[in-house]
């Protein structure tokens, strides 16, 4: 959310919070796997503004007994407890694993794993840390929000959103990843985000590998109804998600 401008990111907020009230009858746990803001830092009394409806939501959700999980992304990595008070809703900052109807699951956002990337691994270590982040939570929060705003709008004018594709087996990192854990540990079913394109990919007869895509282009989300995870789209672009069986 906040991407690419107010009225869209509105419009956006709006269908997650049509499809959360549309599934939580049927829910029992929800995971979001990160980047569901452009920017988020917790001061110790402030927050960013906005996204009320999306909060509302997941309070109600809350509040109704469904588990809520939270993987921080690249973009929301500043996150500290707001979500666990408010919300009841853990909030994770590396990957980690579940297990539900005796399949397992590894489940994170997915930055900085795998190969490659060294650029953005070295810039992480340097967000994550305590003092760096002290020393940007010094700042009154209209000049630390707004600075940081600033530069994403910058970042922004400066890219155009379009539709990642299938890079191949040799350079989709988190595939990389997913294979090289899968040979340590028999889990079925490696879930991420940070890709930004809905994968359904087969390790092997016993195990597969989820990308979660992102809801800019695609709506994707999954579902697993207690022996197979699927792969969708809320508004119809099953035909997006790259799979290979």
């Amino acid at each position: 959310l906040g991407v690419p401008n107010a009225a869209e990111s509105l419009k956006r907020e709006k269908l997650i919070v049509q499809f959360l009230e549309e599934i939580k009858s049927d829910a029992f746990a929800i995971f979001i796997v990160g980047d569901m803001f452009d920017f988020w830092f917790e001061y110790s009394t402030v927050v960013p503004r906005g996204y009320v409806r999306l909060l509302g939501k997941l309070a109600e959700i809350s509040d109704a007994g469904i588990q809520l999980h939270f993987f921080v992304g690249n973009h929301d990595m500043w996150m500290k407890d707001y979500f666990q008070q408010e919300l009841g809703m853990p909030v994770y900052f590396n990957p980690k694993e579940f297990t539900f109807n005796h399949c397992r699951f590894y489940i994170g956002h997915g930055d900085g794993l795998g190969p490659g990337d060294k650029g953005y691994k070295a810039m992480k270590k340097v967000f994550r840390n305590p003092v760096c982040q002290w020393l940007f939570g010094i700042l009154p929060p209209a000049i630390g929000i707004g600075t940081a705003n600033y530069f994403s709008q910058k970042s922004k004018e400066a890219q155009t959103i379009v539709e990642e594709t299938f890079l191949g087996e040799e350079k989709e990192w988190l595939l990389i990843y997913s294979r090289e854990l899968l040979q340590k540990a028999p889990y079925n079913f490696f879930v991420f985000g940070h890709r930004h394109l809905p994968i359904d990919y087969r390790l092997s007869t016993e195990s597969r590998y989820i990308n979660l895509g992102e809801w800019i282009n695609f709506q994707t989300y999954a579902v697993f109804d207690g022996k197979d995870l699927a792969l969708k789209s809320y508004t119809g672009k099953d035909t997006k998600i790259y799979r290979k069986a």
